[in-house]
């Protein structure tokens, strides 16, 4: 639990638009200093993944420092690729807002593993994106924002990726 030195806030990442959007509102509206802002990635599967991963499966990878998931060895450990504009927000909220970055991977259905996090490592806060897909589309595709929220046992905050706040999108913000 974060205690008395902050909350553990968690962002849904796959490193698509969307969620570096989510990534930005949650810097620049939630994360206050001595927070744990926490990466949250779900990988489909574990099958195709190489090395230690499969001591992993089940619970998930360990909470990775800011400085270890910017290190391309380790975060190919974790089959991960996040990219420079990732980075930067991370590394910007990290020394504007005052909060410990960290990441874990999950592996398995995007919507379960996201809630399992929220009591597992544990989260105060889940921030998840949302590609606002049709209503047809959600029908046959399932959405994992809308499972999340109706399952999580936190606040989630969902951000839709065509309706930011002008304080996510300036330069001048996280």
């Amino acid at each position: 639990m974060a205690g008395a030195a902050g909350r553990n806030i968690g962002v849904a990442v796959d490193f698509s638009a969307c969620s570096k959007n989510a990534l930005r509102w949650a810097a620049a509206n939630l994360a206050a200093p001595g927070d744990r802002l926490i990466l949250i990635h779900v990988k489909p599967s574990y099958q195709y993944e190489e090395g230690v991963v499969h001591l992993w499966q089940h619970d998930g990878s360990p909470l990775i420092p800011l400085v270890e998931f910017a290190d391309p060895r380790v975060a190919k450990i974790y089959g991960l690729s996040p990219d420079g504009e990732t980075m930067e927000i991370l590394g910007r909220a990290a020394k504007q807002r005052g909060v410990q970055v960290l990441a874990k991977v999950l592996w398995g259905d995007p919507g379960k593993k996201l809630v399992e996090a929220v009591q597992r490592v544990p989260l105060q806060w889940l921030i998840v994106g949302n590609r606002g897909l049709s209503t047809l589309k959600k029908v046959l595709m399932g959405s994992v924002s809308t499972y999340v929220v109706n399952h999580a046992a936190c606040p989630v905050t969902v951000v839709r990726e065509n309706l930011l706040p002008a304080a996510v999108t300036t330069t001048n913000n996280i």
